[in-house]
């Protein structure tokens, strides 16, 4: 059996990365094929850059670093690959990785961190944060270019012979959107990385990339008006300057940290705060591996991954008074560190080996045996 596996890009480390990593475990003979991608990441990934293949946009001017303004060309630039000598094709999706080309005699597999999220549910967000909401002629040309992509991202999700969805809260995207069923397999986090911590001190944490959806600016807002109340912020961003402003005396932000010291404050926290409305949410389940509560946005993969009033507590809206509601109701309760961290193993890397082996042998089994 030869296996391709197929990614958006491959241009940071983040919780879709980190899939495709496992997916490399899994299949270590795979060749692999993306957009585009930089050095840093291959590296980092271990690929092996016999085993690459990058499309014409990796060519492009600054296709390596801008490569985002060319998304009118992704479409044809996934549709430029030619799969025609595997048997098994996986895509990790989350753009347009789902819509490469196939045959009637090869399988393919779509795992989806989600429908692409700037062209459906965060499309009038996505206008209005880059100032698109009028009606210039830059305007229309975005709007057009999205609608272009929505009939396309429907079209090709045809060609996916099985979704995997990376939560419930994926599948019900996956349905509604692609009227498509998924089986949900959770992403693999590397809980055994982390180690237990029973005695917490009198500090919040969190940690995220500083852009807008993931809400670091609502968090910081929220705690410096509870001054007798410590939180640390880790990460940098376009964000970091209104955040800096926001931010009070009782607010440090620490900007970019070593894993060393992102795994010392994600032990020692009284809590993690996490307020963005994330497809599944990587990092509320290793501050759990640590023993550590969260405190989540009841959205989302984190309703999934957060039991409420066992594992930390759920707000129901990315607001003020919701947040700091939930902060005080969080004081008030009594957690166990043992059964936090045993919460997070039902999201471990060999439970995700194990699911995805048992799926795809199934599926490709099937598959041939029909053809």
């Amino acid at each position: 059996m030869k296996v391709a596996l197929v990614q958006d890009w491959l241009t940071e480390i983040g919780g879709a990365e980190k899939v495709f990593e496992a997916f490399m475990g899994i299949y270590p003979d795979a060749d692999i094929y993306t957009l585009t991608s930089h050095n840093r990441v291959i590296n980092a990934l271990n690929i092996d850059k016999i085993k690459l293949k990058e499309s014409f946009i990796a060519k492009l001017p600054f296709g390596k670093s801008r490569y985002r303004n060319y998304l009118p060309l992704f479409p044809k630039a996934i549709e430029s690959f030619d799969f025609s000598e595997y048997d098994l094709i996986i895509s990790s999706s989350s753009s347009v990785a789902k819509g490469i080309l196939t045959n009637s005699k090869q399988i393919h597999i779509c795992y989806c961190h989600s429908p692409v999220r700037y062209a459906w549910d965060l499309y009038h967000q996505y206008l209005k944060e880059s100032g698109l909401e009028g009606f210039g002629i830059k305007n229309w040309y975005v709007r057009h270019i999205l609608h272009k992509l929505r009939v396309w991202d429907v079209i090709s999700s045809n060609r996916v012979d099985y979704f995997i969805a990376n939560s419930n809260y994926i599948k019900h995207r996956i349905n509604k959107v692609y009227r498509r069923n998924a089986k949900v397999i959770f992403p693999p986090v590397d809980v055994e990385r982390f180690t237990l911590c029973r005695e917490k001190k009198e500090f919040y944490f969190t940690a995220s990339r500083l852009v807008p959806y993931k809400k670091i600016d609502l968090i910081v807002e929220v705690f410096s008006k509870m001054p007798d109340k410590k939180l640390f912020v880790a990460g940098s961003g376009p964000d970091l300057k209104k955040i800096k402003a926001l931010a009070g005396s009782n607010v440090e932000l620490l900007g970019f940290v070593s894993d060393e010291e992102m795994h010392r404050l994600m032990q020692q926290a009284k809590a993690f705060v996490f307020a963005a409305d994330e497809d599944f949410g990587i990092i509320p389940v290793e501050a759990q591996a640590c023993g550590t509560p969260v405190i989540a946005l009841g959205r989302g993969g984190a309703k999934e991954t957060v039991v409420d009033g066992v594992t930390g507590v759920h707000f129901e809206e990315q607001s003020i008074d919701s947040l700091a509601g939930a902060i005080k109701r969080f004081e008030l309760l009594k957690f166990e560190a043992t059964i936090i961290r045993e919460n997070s193993m039902r999201f471990s890397k060999n439970r995700f080996i194990e699911e995805t082996n048992d799926f795809v042998r199934k599926k490709y089994d099937e598959f041939k045996s029909q053809n």
